[in-house]
């Protein structure tokens, strides 16, 4: 077998480890035996192959792996505008009936929207505490 074909191998069983690990600790050691690949295929030797394994994956490891850890520990998106509205709690403030097109709500940071039920046989009185499932258009369905 030639070893273009071993490092080519070798890169796959790693970029699959890391994907069932997903820790990012194979993923550089992928990357250095795919350099060693091209490395090896365009004439370079064993020994070559092997140095350029090695520095490519340390390198990979202590530069692109802190980088990568970092981005894994950011915060959730915020969410804005209609979708941050999504699990917010309301009170009733005219009666929710989608049979009679009538309905509105009072979302807890005071905003007043026309209301539906998420499910078209419910219906709220005022004063009964819904929360937001979905906004379309203008319109919040609720549900209790």
């Amino acid at each position: 077998m030639d070893g273009w074909v071993f490092w080519i191998i070798a890169a796959i069983v790693l970029a699959v480890g890391e994907m069932l690990t997903l820790s990012f600790f194979l993923a550089p050691f992928a990357g250095g035996a795919l350099l060693a690949a091209i490395v090896d295929a365009a004439g370079g030797g064993v020994v070559l192959s092997w140095g350029i394994f090695i520095i490519a994956s340390l390198v990979l490891l202590l530069v692109v792996r802190p980088i990568a850890r970092s981005h894994r520990k950011m915060p959730a998106q915020l969410r804005t505008g209609t979708a941050a509205l999504i699990g917010r709690r309301g009170v009733v403030v005219e009666r929710v009936n989608n049979h009679e097109a009538v309905g509105a709500i009072r979302i807890d940071n005071g905003e007043v929207w026309t209301a539906r039920a998420f499910d078209d046989d419910e219906s709220y009185d005022v004063g009964a505490r819904v929360e937001v499932v979905e906004i379309r258009g203008a319109t919040a369905l609720v549900t209790e």
